[in-house]
């Protein structure tokens, strides 16, 4: 086994620019067998969720993996890291100085896989359809900085927006901004199932069993023209029950990479050096895990009882016990590397205190112990989720001040239920959209938040976020970031926990691990290859 740790640049004021490969599809990989790559992430329909790889209401990491490989945006995040660059664009940028007029000119002879020519009425329709559909928890806030779209001729267009906002190129990189083809996809109606289809690398066929997809078959897409160089034909993506399921399956060699999610006991185990035939990739990551609450419940609805579960629970304890150097705790929504960060939690709560907490309830006038239920997710963020709610129960508990239960429950009944508002206080993880410290603020705190909370401040909605963005020097944007920090660690709205690095296996011939997974835990396929091992 070879360990390998792929150094990034740190994520800081406007991001270095990197040059991307140009030119579309490319020769492709020379091994003629499809690469398999393994997953535990589960795509499923259900009667909350009939469409989860709609760009207008895929909202995970997981299905914008499957949308990036598929539907093209008119720029893209690069390989490696650095600002946004064109993709189905030939070129993007604000037009005037007070970033509210952003125009792009489509590359010439744009195509969807099926060989219609992509316009700039299909972009504008896209665009409108995902903010005409809003659906509920979706990820149609990232676009609703957008007032009006005008389109020039067939090739150009232009976005008007309500407020200046320096981080729109990198929101027209994100699939809720995805280019699809108005004959396969109705203006004000979600496109139901798993069919996928668009002007990417890749076209995707998917096998579906019981109503969720077993695997998903990539074909690189011949029509593509766009930023990146595809390195191999097909890809085929197999999703697991579990991470030992998808362990078992590169050790037989069923699969040549596994991605998310790898338990901690099978990183260590791959970091030890017992197995010669896998490679393990560690990277930087900005995933992030966090309580969130239901702040109009009653349980919590007590800013004092938010307050007292932030200054009892031992984030440090937490990391050491369950996910050892894999982690590392947080004391903001913001990661550490991210510019804008502060350690907000830390400075107002310091280390955890049972004195503090108990005198924070009295003087609320809480009766103790307050009863609550932490719910989590069995199967999204990985197995070690249990353990980790296990110790936040004893944690709490251990105070005297809480009685907490824990339970467990499979994303597809998980998800739609807290978006309903049916748990107090809840499990969440948070993989970036891009990496930019607005987009791990905003999604939770401004109107038509991702989580369908109730928790709303006026200031930071309507002062300090907007500040924030018109700032393109996202280092001068540091005051406003730190001031929303500051009313959240106050507020208590989320509970930051931990942010993570994330892992790659692969088996010794597979080539381009390295850049599998950008920063923000986006899935680059087109970068995997056959090679010699080693």
């Amino acid at each position: 086994m070879n360990r390998k740790t792929l150094v990034l640049p740190a994520v800081a004021g406007l991001l270095t620019p990197v040059l991307a490969a140009c030119g579309g599809s490319g020769s492709g990989s020379k091994g003629g067998d499809a690469i398999v790559v393994g997953t535990t992430d589960r795509f499923t329909a259900t009667s909350d969720a009939p469409a989860p790889l709609d760009p207008a209401y895929a909202y995970d990491v997981g299905t914008w993996n499957v949308l990036r490989q598929t539907v093209q945006t008119l720029m893209t995040q690069p390989k490696g890291e650095g600002d946004p660059v064109p993709d189905a664009a030939e070129s993007c940028g604000f037009t005037d100085s007070g970033s509210e007029r952003y125009a792009c000119k489509l590359r010439d002879g744009l195509k969807f896989a099926n060989g219609d020519a992509v316009t700039a009425q299909d972009v504008k329709y896209s665009i409108e359809r995902s903010l005409r559909i809003k659906a509920v928890g979706g990820p149609s806030a990232l676009l609703s900085g957008i007032d009006t779209i005008e389109t020039q001729g067939d090739r150009e267009v232009i976005f008007h927006l309500n407020k200046a906002d320096a981080t729109f190129p990198y929101k027209l990189s994100t699939p809720v901004a995805g280019i699809i083809n108005p004959k396969d996809y109705q203006k004000d109606k979600l496109r139901d199932g798993f069919a996928v289809d668009g002007s990417g690398p890749y076209t995707v066929q998917t096998e579906v069993k019981d109503n969720a997809v077993v695997s998903a078959t990539f074909t690189k897409n011949p029509s593509y023209k766009g930023a990146v160089t595809v390195n191999n034909n097909k890809v085929v993506m197999r999703s697991y029950d579990s991470a030992s399921a998808m362990g078992t399956a590169i050790d037989k060699g069923e699969i040549d990479v596994m991605t998310r999610t790898m338990d901690p006991a099978q990183i260590q185990k791959l970091d030890s050096g017992s197995d010669d035939k896998v490679d393990l990739v560690d990277m930087p990551g900005l995933e992030i895990r966090y309580l969130a609450f239901n702040t109009d419940a009653s349980s919590v609805k007590s800013k004092a009882v938010r307050q007292a579960m932030a200054q009892l629970i031992n984030r440090g304890e937490l990391v050491s016990k369950v996910y050892g150097t894999q982690a590392e705790p947080l004391y903001s929504l913001v990661p550490a590397t991210v510019t804008g960060h502060s350690n907000s939690f830390f400075n107002k709560y310091g280390n955890p205190s049972l004195a503090k907490a108990k005198d924070l309830l009295t003087k609320a006038g809480i009766t103790t112990p307050v009863k609550l239920t932490l719910h989590y997710t069995t199967d999204h963020y990985g197995s070690a989720t249990k353990q980790e709610f296990e110790i936040l129960q004893k944690q709490l508990n251990d105070s005297g001040l809480f009685d907490a239960s824990v339970q467990g429950h499979p994303w597809a009944e998980f998800r739609p239920a807290e978006k309903k508002g049916q748990y107090d206080v809840y499990g969440m993880g948070w993989f970036p959209d891009f990496p930019d410290a607005d987009n791990f603020l905003a999604p939770f705190l401004d109107e038509n938040n991702t989580l369908g909370s109730p928790y709303s401040n006026a200031e930071i909605q309507h002062t300090l976020i907007p500040a924030s963005r018109r700032e393109a020097d996202r280092l001068s944007a540091a005051k406003s970031l730190t001031a929303i920090q500051d009313i959240v660690a106050d507020d208590v709205p989320v509970l930051p926990l931990w942010q993570g690095k994330q892992y790659v296996a692969a088996r010794s011939d597979v080539t381009g691990v390295s850049y599998a997974l950008n920063s923000s835990s986006t899935l680059q396929l087109w970068e995997l290859g056959r090679g010699v091992s080693g």
